[in-house]
């Protein structure tokens, strides 16, 4: 039988996230190689399983030479093996793997694996966002934030909530542990379609920082910028940002 999209990408995601903890306590790695190691045999199993389990769809892939005919393809499957690489090597929680699906463009399914807290997290099986608290919390950079984001989070009054990966962060929304994710430092396709595909599931906003619609499968995979939020925060945010624009 064959498995639904969401159940293949949740799958996969989870079995990738596995392996990399596998990888890490082997022991035969550290530091860099570690990371090198761990983003090679991710990345060498979700390319074979999708290319074996959904040959006829696109796929882009951190870690694999992008392959022109992708940008042909309706459906596109967007994965990063292990995005928060130096997290990873220094074992803590906030890291992930990505598995996300453009179809023409849109975000549109997606599921995150939080493998140091044991979760995943997918957008065709929603759940109910905790309630923002008063003062609002804004994941960034735990080691480079960016000047946007933390102007925006004091002229709302917000707290910084420092943080690694884009997936975890965006994710940390889902789970109430933070209220918005503004990024503005560059990134590429890879490092937020599953997590946009997931908040748009969840019902969330996401969009560039400018509002305009996240657009995927694109010749340059370059994605400057990304907010993630509860839709009842968007418009003051974008609002906030636009002088640093």
């Amino acid at each position: 039988m064959t498995m639904s999209d969401g159940d293949l990408a949740a799958h996969l995601a989870d079995v990738a996230g596995k392996i990399l903890i596998e990888v890490r306590e082997s022991g035969m790695f550290e530091g860099k190689s570690l990371g090198k190691a761990g983003d090679q045999t991710a990345n060498q199993f979700l390319v074979h399983a999708l290319r074996q389990q959904r040959a006829e769809d696109g796929l882009l892939s951190e870690e694999e030479k992008d392959n022109a005919e992708r940008l042909a393809k309706e459906r596109v499957w967007i994965v990063d093996p292990v995005d928060g690489t130096r997290e990873y090597g220094e074992a803590r929680a906030d890291w992930a793997v990505h598995v996300g699906m453009a179809v023409n463009g849109v975000p549109t399914l997606g599921a995150v694996a939080l493998p140091g807290a044991g979760l995943v997290l997918r957008s065709d099986q929603p759940g109910e966002v905790p309630p923002a608290p008063e003062t609002l919390r804004m994941v960034v950079s735990r080691t480079r934030p960016a000047k946007e984001a933390t102007g925006v989070c004091e002229a709302i009054g917000g707290e910084l909530v420092p943080m690694g990966s884009a997936g975890a962060k965006a994710m940390a929304i889902l789970r109430g542990e933070a209220d918005i994710y503004l990024h503005s430092g560059g990134q590429y396709e890879w490092d937020s379609c599953a997590p946009a595909a997931v908040a748009l599931g969840w019902g969330l906003h996401a969009s560039r920082i400018d509002g305009s619609p996240l657009v995927y499968n694109q010749q340059d995979v370059y994605m400057p910028d990304l907010l993630i939020c509860r839709k009842e925060h968007a418009e003051m945010v974008l609002e906030k940002v636009k002088p640093f624009l």
